[in-house]
């Protein structure tokens, strides 16, 4: 594998340095593994449970990484970002954990369950419209008035860095994988965990995989350079976010393929976790076992070889609400 060093955002020496920053901090994950879900599968499937994280996502991860890696006279002043998930609530608890303030902007629209978790973790919550154009022009204003450091939620070294982790605990839990997929949006976890893995073994595969109502990775690796959509449909919140700078060029040169699927392969996909790996997940993280189910996986004869797949379940902050009233239709 070329130098990272120069190319990259990451490489594995910072990811293994922001598995010393952070490790005394984060949970180790488990994984799990499922007879009966190997069968519908057939194949063996390994589950990186990230929804066990604190935070209830991988989100903690980057973020703790980027908190820790600052200098005391700029973490004093506090950090800033817009989100309206889980990175939100994963800035809000490391930066309580290392006693900063984190100012939080919020589109009104985001779920009422991350909202909470990051009242709950002590973010100052700051609202905003649910334009992009609206979170970013807030969070500028924040900056200049706090002097607060931003800290993107995916298109950042520190956070690409933190995500790669994963990989790290990952292939130490199960080294027999020869295929690890991961959910993608701004590109932050599919960075890290693809520089990681295929640092430590060149021969892995990293499929993404990706809503089709949100499918701009897809069509970006297509098209050989970043493609945003005009509006997004899916009801995978944590998956509506387009590639960055950073992330980009990682996906490019180092995810093999992307697996899109519809909203409705990821319900199913979410009831196999509830009812016979009895794990919570939010659709953004059931999408990796939706993506393994899934026709085009299946009948595509390139993944016959991926006997050992490691699937990251990305978070389990769900708006039980929601999803109570989505059966009750």
């Amino acid at each position: 594998m070329e130098d990272t060093k120069k190319k990259y955002a990451a490489d594995l020496s910072s990811i293994r340095d922001a598995h010393s920053r952070i490790s005394s901090f984060t949970h180790k994950t488990p994984v799990m593994c499922s007879e009966s879900i190997n069968a519908i599968a057939g194949r063996r499937l390994f589950f990186k449970c990230e929804c066990f994280q604190k935070g209830g996502a991988f989100k903690f991860r980057g973020a703790c990484n980027a908190i820790f890696s600052l200098p005391d006279a700029q973490a004093a002043k506090g950090v800033v970002t817009h989100s309206s998930g889980n990175h939100a609530a994963a800035l809000s608890l490391a930066a309580s954990l290392r006693g900063v303030p984190a100012y939080i902007v919020i589109p009104r629209n985001a779920p009422k369950c991350k909202v909470d978790n990051v009242v709950r973790y002590g973010g100052k919550v700051i609202w905003s419209d649910a334009t992009m154009q609206s979170r970013e022009s807030i969070a500028t204003k924040v900056l200049q008035e706090t002097g607060a450091v931003l800290i993107h939620p995916f298109n950042d070294a520190r956070i690409i860095s933190g995500q790669g982790t994963i990989s790290l605990e990952l292939l130490e839990q199960a080294p027999e994988i020869d295929t690890i997929i991961v959910p993608i949006s701004g590109g932050g976890l599919i960075s890290g965990v693809a520089l990681a893995a295929k640092s430590i073994n060149p021969a892995i595969r990293i499929l993404a995989a990706e809503p089709k109502g949100a499918n701009d990775a897809a069509q970006s690796k297509a098209a050989g350079r970043i493609i945003t959509l005009p509006e997004t449909n899916t009801i995978a919140d944590g998956l509506r976010a387009f590639l960055g700078d950073l992330t980009w060029p990682v996906v490019r040169d180092f995810v093999d393929d992307i697996i899109v699927v519809d909203d409705s392969e990821l319900i199913e996909a979410m009831k196999l976790c509830y009812e016979i790996l009895k794990v919570a997940v939010e659709p953004s993280g059931a999408i990796g076992l939706a993506a393994v189910l899934s026709e085009s996986f299946r009948s595509n004869t390139t993944w016959n070889s991926c006997t050992n797949v490691a699937i990251i379940l990305s978070g389990g902050n769900l708006d039980l609400g929601a999803l109570w009233n989505s059966y009750m239709k």
